[in-house]
């Protein structure tokens, strides 16, 4: 697959299908690690910690941490 660097402004830029980003599992303005070696660019998902309130707005902001959890029946010597 090929792709054209066009003008976007003042820089440059590539446009990769939809299709590409879902096989690479990039969602639109997520945030890429970008390196440069030898004549290749190469574009990383960048790793970023989540924090407490993103993880809680997936769970539509019910984490239940002040309840009990169950955790199933004993499989050893546990006492309950």
């Amino acid at each position: 697959m090929q792709a054209q660097v066009k003008e976007w402004g003042n820089s440059q830029g590539i446009r990769l299908s939809k299709e590409i980003l879902q096989s690479a599992g990039i969602a639109v303005n997520e945030v890429l690690d970008v390196a440069v070696s030898n004549g290749v660019i190469t574009l990383t998902k960048s790793f970023r910690h989540i924090k407490l309130e993103e993880r809680a707005a997936e769970f539509d902001g019910k984490l239940m941490l002040d309840g009990e959890y169950d955790w199933g029946e004993p499989v050893g010597r546990e006492v309950w």
